[in-house]
């Protein structure tokens, strides 16, 4: 792993050989969690929430291959995608992600247990699904066997029954709309007054299509994979257009094989 970006003392000895040699050296979980640390607490000492995406991109824009994120990512991805997690408090995932990727509990990490601790978080991240019709399977280890409760974020005229089973399941359903739908605002302060105020969103596209159109997304991790795919599959972030072009900041550019791993933040 080299960091290219902000250029530091690091970034000059990690840099690869002249020649091509030494392509820089794997970087401890230590390393990644500073590299990818929240924004500390708000005047006062108040936390507010701050809302992070990740994803990933061949360079001709398709965020999945055969329906999956998985083919276009890479073992530096999957650290990055694991400390990500073990990071937040909450991980914020759509209905349609659930069901392809199959999704299950975030697992605690004997690495990260005590920073988790000291900074008053749970043993692992909970996971928080964005559903309309909570059409859902609630049999699912996601549902049955978390080590934090899955919440269920959905609007108030969500339908009863539905409601009903996903309660008996153990989820917690939250509601954070006045329709049938999500307001991604609403979701954003409901996550943040049942404490959870280091938000993670791994999409999917449409889902973060509609943070981006609502404003909430303070910062996104990007990984740009060293792939062709071609195809019509979907990018990153999908649904209508913002009315203007929202403009982030680059604030760290790691790279390892080939891939980029930037991370952007809301100017």
């Amino acid at each position: 792993m080299r960091r290219l970006f902000p250029v530091t003392d690091q970034t000059v000895s990690t840099a690869p050989a002249a020649g091509g040699g030494d392509e820089g050296r794997e970087w401890s979980l230590d390393e990644l969690a500073a590299a990818y640390a929240y924004p500390g607490p708000a005047a006062g000492g108040r936390r507010v929430p701050w809302l992070r995406g990740n994803m990933v991109s061949t360079l001709d824009g398709a965020a999945q291959h055969d329906g999956k994120s998985q083919p276009i990512s890479t073992a530096a991805d999957m650290r990055i995608f694991g400390t990500l997690r073990a990071l937040a408090d909450v991980v914020v995932v759509g209905a349609e992600t659930v069901r392809q990727e199959g999704y299950r509990p975030a697992r605690a990490r004997a690495e990260f247990a005590a920073a988790r601790e000291a900074a008053g978080q749970a043993q692992a991240s909970a996971i928080a699904v964005v559903t309309a019709s909570l059409d859902l399977d609630f049999a699912l280890p996601l549902f049955t066997s978390p080590l934090v409760p899955t919440l269920v974020l959905t609007g108030a005229a969500a339908a009863p029954d539905r409601v009903a089973v996903a309660e008996k399941a153990g989820a917690r359903v939250v509601i954070a709309g006045d329709g049938m739908g999500v307001d991604p605002a609403r979701a954003v302060q409901a996550l943040g007054e049942l404490g959870h105020t280091r938000l993670l969103t791994e999409g999917g596209p449409r889902l973060l299509g509609q943070m981006i159109a609502a404003g909430v997304l303070d910062e996104l991790c990007l990984t740009l994979a060293p792939m062709l795919t071609a195809g019509d599959a979907q990018r990153i972030a999908g649904g209508p257009s913002v009315p203007v072009p929202q403009r982030f900041e680059l604030v760290s550019l790691l790279e390892e094989e080939g891939f980029l791993f930037s991370r952007y933040q809301r100017t």
